[in-house]
């Protein structure tokens, strides 16, 4: 996935989850993940966790989905601003080599682009609020998750993983221009 050509398929895996559960409706009673209660807001099944992690890979290639204890209905694009977190990446550039495997600092905005395209975005307008706003979103998840003792949310936020996220979060949003 560090390369372009495994974020292309990566992008393009996304694009082809969301297509097939395009009309999808669940039971009236269906209980989806954090709270979401239905079709309303959503044209897809979000996965919800929608990373590098959660995906089978055959070498450069991607082949299947796993995890899916976030999935709900929701907008396509919470699933694309929470995947470039990770593979734009909304990171710094010792995080990309260190952890993510890139052999040098990536050029963020031209793997934004790369990825909206592949999915079939015909714009980026937006995307970089999108994920700033989802990397917000994910902090008080977690933080919700984590006072009703849910796991591993409330181990992560007893080790402070909370903090790392707001890191994360100011480094986006200082940074923003990266991406544009």
């Amino acid at each position: 996935m560090v390369d372009e050509d495994g974020l292309t398929a990566f992008a393009r895996l996304l694009r082809e989850y969301h297509d097939a559960t395009t009309g999808f409706t669940g039971p009236d009673d269906a209980a989806w993940a954090i709270g979401a209660t239905g079709p309303p807001g959503g044209d897809v099944i979000c996965h919800g966790d929608f990373g590098p992690w959660n995906v089978v890979w055959q070498g450069q290639r991607p082949v299947g989905l796993v995890d899916f204890d976030f999935a709900r209905p929701a907008a396509r694009v919470h699933d694309i601003a929470y995947a470039l977190q990770y593979v734009a990446p909304f990171r710094d550039d010792t995080e990309c080599l260190r952890w993510l495997h890139h052999p040098q600092p990536p050029v963020r905005g031209r793997r934004l682009e790369r990825f909206c395209t592949a999915y079939g975005l015909s714009s980026t307008d937006g995307i970089v609020d999108a994920v700033i706003r989802e990397q917000r979103e994910n902090v008080e998840r977690i933080r919700r998750l984590a006072l009703v003792g849910q796991e591993p949310q409330a181990t992560w936020v007893a080790e402070g993983y909370l903090r790392d996220l707001a890191d994360k979060l100011a480094w986006s949003r200082g940074h923003r221009y990266l991406f544009e």
